[in-house]
């Protein structure tokens, strides 16, 4: 009963943290399936958006512009992955490595060369905050991200559907067809770079709201909650969301059910110091699960062939 209770507690502030990182995870779907690239820039950006909204506060800054300015700078860091990319021919992943290494000197200059930086609820007004978390009020930090969720997902629906973010698509799925179209490939992947980047330091900016504070860490395998949320979402609802909205949605909703596992796996006792182990075992395991199913679907067509073919003879 205790086991059930406390998980219970838990949960509203599993789905808050699901909701802030499902908008990192958008913005790893835009690279990921989108424009085809594993950037690794989003591990720096997370801390880089965490940091500027922190200290922006602190320094008397609104709340809510804290966050447009954590989005301009994840631009910012989008855009020197982007031009590593294509106008220094550096592959993409290891472009993303380079941003991801010179953001770390960089976080540490914008936190005043500290590792981390408190932001008491107390003193500063906040745009969410998990000490709320539990509370029926209008405190609640769930129907904000709620709403903020549905709008991100609406600007991007709106935005992929202009003639650029077709392009962009266009880009992702076919550059050489798209080159052959008249599209400036390099400047779609920049401009996809920049707007995936964007998301994941607005996402940072909340969650340093959200739990008090900036770290040097705080985005370290941000990536790989990222995958994960955008591996879940496509296993459990790629069937059912097959809109482009709904897709965004089925990230988001992944990322949640990424946090309630999570939460379920640390009641059951586990040492909190296994999370990252943990973490690779549930993304290993929703990688899995597709080429199961292919490997058993393939499995039952040859079956059945082989039994049609029995039966013909």
């Amino acid at each position: 009963m205790t086991f059930f209770s406390s998980l219970l507690s838990s949960l509203p502030g599993a789905a808050a943290q699901g909701l802030i990182w499902g908008i990192m995870a958008i913005g790893v779907y835009l690279t990921f399936r989108i424009l085809d690239v594993a950037d690794l820039t989003v591990d720096g950006t997370l801390a880089t958006g965490g940091a500027t909204a922190v200290m922006l506060i602190r320094a008397g800054v609104d709340h809510r512009l804290a966050l447009l300015v954590a989005f301009a700078v994840g631009l910012i860091c989008g855009l020197c992955t982007g031009l590593l990319h294509t106008r220094c021919g550096i592959p993409a992943i290891l472009s993303g490595i380079l941003t991801q290494l010179a953001l770390y000197s960089v976080n540490l200059r914008i936190m005043g060369n500290k590792a981390n930086q408190a932001l008491s609820v107390d003193k500063y007004p906040l745009t969410v905050s998990q000490r709320f978390v539990r509370e029926l009020s209008l405190k609640n930090p769930l129907p904000l991200l709620l709403i903020i969720t549905v709008c991100v997902i609406a600007l991007l629906y709106w935005f992929f559907g202009t003639e650029k973010g077709s392009s962009i698509r266009a880009t992702g799925a076919n550059p050489a067809m798209a080159r052959a179209q008249g599209i400036d490939t390099r400047a779609c992947n920049v401009l996809g770079l920049m707007l995936s980047n964007g998301l994941v330091a607005f996402s940072g900016a909340l969650l340093a709201q959200y739990q008090g504070s900036s770290d040097i860490n705080m985005g370290r395998g941000s990536i790989v909650i990222g995958l994960a949320a955008v591996i879940i979402g496509e296993v459990i609802f790629g069937k059912l969301f097959v809109n482009f909205a709904l897709k965004l949605l089925a990230v988001s909703f992944g990322a949640i059910i990424y946090y309630f596992v999570l939460q379920i796996v640390l009641q059951l006792g586990l040492n909190t110091n296994d999370l990252k182990l943990i973490t690779a075992a549930i993304v290993a395991l929703f990688l899995a699960v597709p080429y199961w199913k292919s490997r058993i679907h393939r499995q039952n067509h040859k079956t059945a062939g082989a039994a049609k073919g029995g039966t013909s003879c």
